[in-house]
Order: structure tokens, then C-alpha cells, then sequence
């Protein structure tokens, strides 16, 4: 992959230039039930700076990550650094109450409230809406639901751009489609294991939206590899999918590359991906995860990892039953 893959990209039609590579700030909240890890917050702290002082600008947490404890920490590296830096790029999430289940307009506000708060800004450049698989498309889009609330706070200048974070795709389709959001998000349906997004990528390329690709690695799998870390989607991998992954690994093996540099670079050489969203818990990662979207890969081993085959299945079908 050239450097020229490295140079910052337009967010949809927000204006904003971001790289194509985003640090995901979800394990950053310490939520060790989601990705069996723990995260310290001096290595968090940490973590925040080296992305601050790395050619990556942009970072994206959410009111949920850790109850709060990711924007906290983001926030206090805010701080100490007078600002964000010069150009940078900061994404959040409102969010339901984790606790209730209430995604009302109301709930929206205490999280948006909650986030200036912990992030220490007087506004937000930009805010997603997280998750509306737990509530309905007429709640979200309804009178003095989510995104009324949230384009109140973009006419005070309190918010400067909404988008949409999720998990089900036709779900995501079905936001994109009315033309409210500037970007899309969605995680582990866009991967060399996973492709079911694709329709996704498609809908909003033609529409102008911005997608955001998180999760990469299938939450760690195709990072440290199948036998290291069996997890895909944040739960127990499927057979089919640990033997798929192994097979990646061996034809990796086979052109010398790192399975997490084909794992990153697939969602980053696609022209419909304008960022690429990686968790990190540790500064050494960021020049890593820099290292590995550089790293040089022949178009020989795309053609025999195709040959493979992958899933188009939802990974999370079964997660929440």
C-alpha cells in the first residue's frame, strides 16, 4: 500500500478532512467484558498522546464506551494538551441508557451533555447516533426523538455534523437512505472474514455519505490470529469462521505479510472506505497499526485469499438473544 493511501481524505460533505485511519476509542473505556482485556488508564492516557502526536487526526469513542470512561479519558489528554491539536478530528456517539434502555430525545440530550462534559469541549464535531438496533426507526427519526434533539444541538452550533453507528445493515440502508446523516459507521461486517456490508458501502457511496469502517480485525481475531484469540464480533468464533481465518493466515504466511496488515489494508484499499477505525490500548500501536497499513502486499495474495471464500451472514445474528 502506498503512502499515498496515508493522505487525509473528505468526510462525506462535512468539510472535514480525516486519515484514513481512526483510532477506535471503545477499548480505551477499560471494557474488558467485550474484549476480554483490561485497559490501565496511564496506557490509555498514553495511547491518546502518541495518536495526538501521529499523522493520524481522527479518534472515535462514545458516551457507552466504559460508562463514560473512554470520553474521560480522552478528555483529560484534551486537557493537558490545551485542545485538541490543530486539525484534529474528534467523533462521539450518543447514546441509550445502558441501564433503562431509554433512547428518548431526552436520554439523547443527558448523553450529549454527558460527553461535553467528560471531553471537557464546549462542542463536538461530530456526533454519531449509536446503535438504534435497540430502539425503533420511528422513535429515531419521530418528533422530538434522537435526530431532532441532535439537529437542535447542531442549530445552537453546539453539534457540527450527525451520523449513524450500527450494527444491522439494512437497518444502516434504511438511515443513509433519508439523506439526514453524513456518515455511517458500521463494525465486524466488513472484513476479509465478513462482507456483509457491502450492499452498505454501495447505497451510501452513491448517496455522497462517508463510511466509516470499524473493526477490522473482526474484534481481535484476524490481528493476533485464529489460535492466538478465537473471537469474532465480541463473541466465541464459529468453526467455519476460526478455518477460514487460519487459512488467510497460512497464505499470509506464504507472501511473508502480517494477517493484520491483509486484515487492515483490504478495508482501507477500498475506494468506498474513507476510514478505517482501530482499537488500541497501547501507544506503541498507533506506529504499528501505521507500520501495517504501509506494509507492501503483491496482488497475488488479495486473489488466493478471495479463493478462500467469506461469510455475508450478520456476525452478531445471535449475540443479544
Amino acid at each position: 500500500m502506498s503512502n499515498s493511501l496515508l493522505s487525509h481524505r473528505p468526510l462525506g460533505k462535512t468539510g472535514l478532512l480525516v486519515s484514513p485511519l481512526c483510532i477506535g476509542g471503545a477499548p480505551l473505556g477499560d471494557m474488558p467484558e467485550t474484549f476480554n482485556y483490561s485497559a490501565p488508564e496511564e496506557n490509555a492516557l498514553a495511547t491518546v498522546r502518541a495518536t495526538f502526536a501521529s499523522s493520524i487526526n481522527f479518534l472515535d469513542t462514545a458516551a457507552a464506551y466504559g460508562d463514560g470512561e473512554s470520553e474521560r479519558r480522552i478528555g483529560k489528554v484534551i486537557k493537558e494538551n490545551g485542545g485538541l491539536p490543530e486539525g484534529f478530528v474528534l467523533a462521539t456517539k450518543a447514546d441509550r441508557c445502558l441501564k433503562t434502555g431509554d433512547f428518548s430525545g431526552e436520554q439523547i440530550k443527558r448523553s450529549i451533555e454527558g460527553s461535553l462534559e467528560r471531553l471537557g469541549l464546549d462542542r463536538l464535531q461530530y456526533v454519531y447516533i449509536h446503535d438504534p438496533e435497540h430502539t425503533t426507526f420511528e422513535n429515531v427519526m419521530g418528533p422530538g426523538g434522537p435526530l431532532e434533539v441532535l439537529k437542535s444541538f447542531k442549530d445552537q452550533g453546539v453539534i457540527e455534523h450527525i451520523g449513524m453507528s450500527g450494527g444491522p445493515i439494512d437497518m444502516l440502508i434504511q438511515y443513509v437512505e433519508t439523506g439526514e446523516f453524513s456518515a455511517v459507521e458500521t463494525h465486524n461486517r466488513y472484513t476479509l472474514l465478513n462482507r456483509s456490508a457491502d450492499p452498505l458501502l454501495d447505497v451510501a457511496n452513491r448517496l455522497g455519505v462517508a463510511v466509516v469502517n470499524a473493526a477490522p480485525y473482526n474484534s481481535g481475531m484476524l490481528a493476533k490470529g485464529p489460535d492466538a484469540y478465537s473471537r469474532y464480533a465480541y463473541s466465541e468464533a464459529p468453526p467455519l469462521i476460526i478455518e477460514r481465518a487460519r487459512a488467510y493466515a497460512e497464505i499470509c504466511q506464504q507472501y511473508n505479510v502480517p494477517l493484520a496488515a491483509a486484515a487492515l489494508q483490504f478495508s482501507m484499499r477500498d475506494p468506498r472506505v474513507t476510514s478505517t477505525v482501530v482499537g488500541m490500548t497501547k501507544p506503541e500501536r498507533v506506529t504499528q497499526t501505521l507500520e501495517l497499513a504501509s506494509f507492501p502486499i503483491p496482488s497475488e495474495l488479495w486473489t488466493a485469499i478471495e479463493a478462500v471464500g467469506f461469510d455475508t451472514e450478520d456476525p452478531e445474528a445471535n449475540r443479544f438473544k
